[in-house]
């Protein structure tokens, strides 16, 4: 039996423009997705913390070190710029893997720049830096 457990998040990331008229997904600065091993077209959950909102899209790289966050097509509904986000990748893990497994977690500032990559020990709840 497998799992589905957290892979990687970006943390209290800022959306920086949603556009409507822009085939679906989400744009994310490429040093975010590299550092969160989050890969492009990879599904991802956005979890809206300004407005509640949650939902699934897929993740498609900006321009390196631009701290573009960015909704397109459809999902750009669903927040305004400035918004708050947390996005997250999800993945199949069997009982043998969890038990050295670490999800990758990427702390922002306002201006989407990387401040932080931490490393959950998933069974004690440790911080390794």
């Amino acid at each position: 039996m497998q799992r589905t457990l957290l892979l990687a998040k970006i943390h209290n990331c800022t959306l920086t423009e949603a556009n409507l008229n822009y085939m679906g997904s989400i744009s994310i600065d490429q040093i975010l997705l590299d550092k969160s091993g989050i890969l492009p077209y990879e599904q991802v959950q956005v979890v809206n913390i300004t407005n509640g909102e949650r939902f699934v899209t897929y993740a498609i790289p900006a321009i390196a070190d631009s701290g573009a966050i960015e909704l397109n097509g459809a999902a750009a509904r669903l927040a305004i710029k400035g918004d708050r986000l947390i996005i997250m990748s999800y993945g199949q893990l069997t009982p043998e893997e969890i038990p050295s497994f670490s999800p990758t977690v990427v702390i922002v500032d306002d201006k989407n720049k990387l401040l932080e990559v931490r490393h959950y020990d998933d069974l004690l709840g440790k911080t390794i830096i």
